[in-house]
């Protein structure tokens, strides 16, 4: 793939406040197709907002693994921070661009994010405003702390072992049954989009059966019949539900959340009113452990448990997670870590 920005479409914000003079080297990462094409729109409004704020490089991608290969090249040159703009999605190919097989390739770089996405999911975690100039303030004060990452090892589509990394929540059973129903009809409609796309995906999905080892600990295998099961870096997934409330971003553990063998009238009239404050924990046939380290396969081999990954659909089980700690360096709102 070869690089997507040259001298003809890069930018390079000016200098105008002294202060600015110790900003990070930092490259801005766009993703101008998100929320249906309207971040393209607004980029020009965005770009200034940004320019008066700090000094900047910035690429545009135009499909899938652009923004990690951007990253990736940006850091490769000594940037300093990358900030991510767009959704959960470019969040997450860019969050991948700090690693090479697993390792960071530079510790002391760190991400900024401008959210500017359909679902929004690990914006709410963060408590990062929705607006891009707000969050842009939170750039400005650029406090900082360290967070977990989560590396997957996961099937692709293509029936090859694929490694991923995720910073918000990667999920498998109805919720990448979803995420394909979305992304095949478009992310044009935000939550209502989410929500409705959400019933048609409950109504034709048939709960799987899967097997979950965690920490290593074969007398700990556990076979269920699941609706869903998300290993939870961040509270929210889906645009807003709060699958898994008491998740932190820096405790070293997964919160992973198993939705059981719930039947379509339980799931539409407690669940899907729950998720989204979070109360669904207190349902029977849904539990939560904590891990480092989760396992996770189809009972039946020919089973196609299809995955979620911080809103993109990218494989199936069988599957390995692992927690990062302390893996990245993230921009905050806040006075918070170094």
């Amino acid at each position: 793939m070869n690089r997507l920005a040259d001298t003809a479409d890069r930018d390079v914000g000016p200098l105008p406040y002294t202060a600015s003079v110790l900003a990070p080297r930092t490259t801005v990462i766009v993703n101008p197709k998100s929320q249906g094409g309207r971040l393209g729109k607004r980029w020009p409004e965005i770009a200034e907002t940004l320019t008066r704020a700090f000094p900047y490089d910035v690429f545009h991608t135009s499909g899938v693994g652009d923004a990690t290969k951007l990253a990736r090249e940006a850091l490769g040159k000594g940037a300093e921070r990358i900030v991510a703009i767009g959704g959960d999605g470019t969040i997450n190919e860019v969050t991948n661009g700090f690693f090479d097989n697993g390792k960071p390739i530079a510790p002391d770089a760190c991400l900024g994010i401008i959210p500017f996405g359909t679902g929004g999911d690990f914006r709410r975690t963060l408590e990062l405003p929705a607006e891009p100039a707000d969050a842009a303030k939170v750039l400005v004060a650029n406090h900082k702390k360290k967070i977990d990452i989560g590396k997957l090892e996961l099937t692709g589509h293509d029936g090859k072992p694929m490694l991923r990394m995720f910073i918000n929540i990667a999920s498998f059973g109805v919720s990448g049954h979803l995420d394909r129903m979305i992304n095949e009809g478009g992310k044009k409609l935000g939550r209502i989009g989410y929500f409705t796309t959400g019933v048609r995906a409950t109504l034709s999905y048939k709960n799987q059966r899967v097997q979950l080892r965690f920490d290593d600990d074969a007398a700990g295998r556990v076979e269920v019949t699941a609706y869903n099961v998300a290993v939870a870096n961040g509270k929210f997934f889906g645009g807003g539900m709060k699958i898994a409330p008491d998740a932190e971003i820096d405790d070293g553990k997964f919160d992973v959340t198993v939705v059981g063998d719930l039947g379509v009238m339980q799931l539409m009239t407690g669940f899907a009113r729950q998720v989204y404050s979070g109360a669904h924990l207190k349902t029977k046939g849904i539990s939560v452990r904590r891990a480092k380290i989760v396992e996770a396969e189809p009972i039946n081999p020919n089973d196609k448990v299809e995955f979620d990954v911080d809103g993109e659909h990218l494989g199936r089980l069988p599957a390995r997670f692992e927690v990062m700690p302390q893996a990245l360096w993230l921009v905050v709102p806040g006075a918070a870590g170094a």
